[in-house]
């Protein structure tokens, strides 16, 4: 009788080792949602690594459009986000779905099209009137379509050109992320709105090239933003705030700074961390 009461402890004490391991284990996994662009430039290919053997958690990395991470965090499907699209991020926080919005860094959006610019765009400003001309000599563009912050940038831009693209046989909206629209704009032969980290970092194979430039209105900043955890107390609170602690970290804002310098010339981002949003990009 006592050798299967001992058994029977034995058992006992591996199923609560076994539980108490797993839910451990769960608390070292982070979920980060963020933008296509994070990814497709191979940043978080530089900066995860160093973040997970530093703080011994695991990221687990789902690149979307920025409105898509949004609504991840919107059911409490992610921990942490790092987007780029301010006026959803506003809204975001102010639903009492995140908390802790903090910048992380900026780049801008570009123009890329056909070397031999069939439409005539090259350095034309503004950038709406780089539109207007797209549209009215109805040149390919290839939209994300996709709810990214790049998609929420480009809609702004036609609305600011006074033009609605929509159901037009010049306007393609591919569904996908940035680097796979550059694709597709690039076998195409059309237009397409893009962040110049992700294009640099394709560049090579695209055969497209950079037409207009510099405008105030494409700036693209990105934000860190912790899921609120008052809201989806299942989320990992404490590693969405380590991961979201890391990048406004000086070590991390160094390594932003100098990423990509070796390898294009330039930087693919801009470290702000600690700036005020009027500074950016200044």
């Amino acid at each position: 009788m006592k050798k299967w009461s001992f058994i029977g402890l034995f058992c006992l004490s591996f199923i609560i080792w076994s539980l108490l391991s797993a839910v451990m284990a769960q608390q070292k996994n982070i979920i980060l949602a963020t933008t296509t662009s994070t990814q497709d430039s191979g940043l978080l290919d530089v900066l995860i690594p160093i973040f997970e053997k530093k703080t011994g958690y695991f990221v687990k990395t789902i690149a979307v459009g920025s409105g898509q991470a949004m609504a991840m965090g919107q059911k409490g499907e992610a921990d942490v986000l790092l987007v780029h699209s301010p006026a959803a991020e506003k809204k975001f926080v102010a639903d009492g779905d995140g908390i802790n919005r903090r910048i992380i860094m900026h780049n801008d959006y570009i123009i890329v099209g056909p070397p031999g610019d069939p439409v005539k765009i090259k350095a034309v400003k503004p950038t709406s009137t780089a539109f207007k001309k797209i549209a009215s000599e109805k040149g390919l563009f290839l939209s994300r379509g996709d709810n990214s912050g790049t998609h929420s940038k480009e809609r702004d831009i036609w609305k600011t050109a006074g033009i609605n693209p929509e159901g037009e046989k010049w306007y393609q909206q591919t569904g996908l992320g940035m680097g796979q629209t550059l694709n597709v704009a690039a076998e195409k032969k059309g237009y397409t709105l893009a962040d110049r980290g992700t294009y640099l970092a394709l560049r090579k194979n695209l055969g497209l090239d950079i037409l207009v430039e510099g405008d105030a209105i494409l700036l693209n900043v990105y934000h860190v933003i912790e899921v609120n955890p008052a809201k989806w107390p299942k989320v990992n609170a404490a590693g969405g705030k380590a991961f979201a602690d890391f990048m406004v970290a000086k070590e991390t804002q160094e390594i932003i700074r100098t990423f990509g310098v070796d390898k294009f010339g330039s930087p693919l981002f801009f470290p702000d961390a600690g700036k005020k949003e009027e500074e950016i990009g200044k």
